[in-house]
């Protein structure tokens, strides 16, 4: 009985969570801000993006930044390269006529042993910007050419200090890639309700907007430094600390930036356990709080699968909560996957729900007691 107990209570728990992302996401307003621009003085921007061995995206990435609507004397692109053996910085001098700067991560910190290159490079980068706001996207990104248009016009008309915004996977031409989408769209969808409602804190790297001023403000990434990831939510956490009412979600689908899935399960993994391996480390510690209670919960329904096989009256229990997790889950991301237009995939969401149950264990477990490897480079 204790079994059934417990199995309740945390379904309960996590689908009220589950209910109460799906309203807030619903609450965000949804625009088109780059229209109530007019004669508005409009901000100057310095974008921002770190690349390591991106010859294979660099180009493509750099071309849709390039292309945007936005008044050229009012953006500079500042690519920032960290150590790569491949073509990356020849093909960014390539855009040396259109405004894109390329810097070297290894003329600044020659010798110097440090744990988070990604941080160091942005902190680089923002030294030498001439932008009031820093807009930052990873190389392998590709972003719509109303994104800095739409960004400027939000910041004017709301009055932000840090803008989280929209990110998307593109070309899910297969399981692996499909998984991925729907996993991340969900975080997009429990990033944007929360965000909103100062629920807590939550970003991705791929697309944020801060300013200057305030980055400095708050010593940048003094202090958090030390830790491989986190140049998107740990900056976010310091910088709520002091302006919990100036930090806010733009949704909008002309801001939306996409990005590529990981190709194989094992770069996937790496991706996941990197992001969880920040997880003991934010000040934010309702993000925490929400993170142990959908890893209890996954953990409590891979444990009901196994004694099941023991006691046979609690696999119905078993099956009852994967189809109630998959039923709430699928009423939360409706809404998301058509902001994302992603409709489509949802289709494959049950299948997907016994491989999401299992990757976020794994992932959570060795996110915090293991180790992981990115862009080469082995990290504890």
């Amino acid at each position: 009985m204790t079994v059934i107990t417990v199995t309740i209570f945390l379904f309960v728990i996590y689908a009220c969570l589950i209910i109460y992302y799906r309203q807030s996401w619903m609450q965000i307003p949804t625009g088109h801000w780059q229209q109530a621009i007019g004669n508005r003085p409009l901000v100057t921007i310095s974008v921002i993006i770190p690349a390591r061995n991106e010859e294979e995206n660099i180009q493509a990435c750099l071309e849709s930044v390039i292309a945007q609507t936005y008044p050229e004397n009012l953006f500079e692109v500042i690519v920032i390269d960290d150590f790569s053996n491949d073509q990356t910085a020849k093909i960014v001098n390539s855009f040396a006529e259109k405004n894109v700067s390329l810097l070297s991560l290894k003329d600044s910190i020659e010798g110097e042993k440090i744990n988070s290159y990604k941080k160091k490079a942005i902190e680089m980068a923002i030294s030498k910007a001439k932008g009031e706001l820093i807009v930052t996207t990873d190389a392998d990104c590709i972003v719509p050419n109303l994104w800095l248009q739409t960004i400027a016009s939000f910041y004017k008309e709301n009055n932000p200090v840090f803008i989280a915004a929209p990110v998307s996977y593109y070309g899910e031409n297969n399981f692996l890639k499909i998984f991925q989408s729907l996993d991340f769209m969900t975080l997009q969808g429990i990033t944007g309700a929360s965000v909103y409602k100062k629920f807590h804190s939550m970003c991705n790297g791929a697309n944020l907007t801060y300013e200057k001023k305030i980055f400095l403000e708050v010593g940048g990434f003094k202090g958090i430094d030390n830790i491989a990831s986190g140049d998107d939510m740990l900056l976010m956490h310091k910088i709520s600390a002091g302006y919990p009412d100036k930090v806010l979600f733009l949704k909008s689908p002309d801001a939306i930036v996409k990005t590529k899935p990981a190709k194989t399960l094992k770069e996937f993994l790496n991706q996941r356990i990197r992001w969880a391996s920040k997880a003991d480390k934010y000040t934010d510690k309702r993000v925490t709080a929400v993170l142990v209670l959908v890893y209890l919960f996954n953990f409590w329904i891979l444990f009901l699968g196994i004694i099941s096989v023991f006691y046979s009256y609690l696999f119905f229990w078993f099956i009852g909560v994967i189809i109630g997790k998959t039923i709430v889950e699928l009423f939360f991301l409706y809404p998301v996957a058509r902001f994302f237009k992603k409709e489509k995939l949802l289709w494959w969401f049950p299948l997907a729900q016994p491989f999401h149950i299992l990757y976020t264990i794994v992932a959570g477990w060795l996110g915090k007691f293991g180790s992981y490897k990115w862009k080469e480079r082995k990290v504890k």
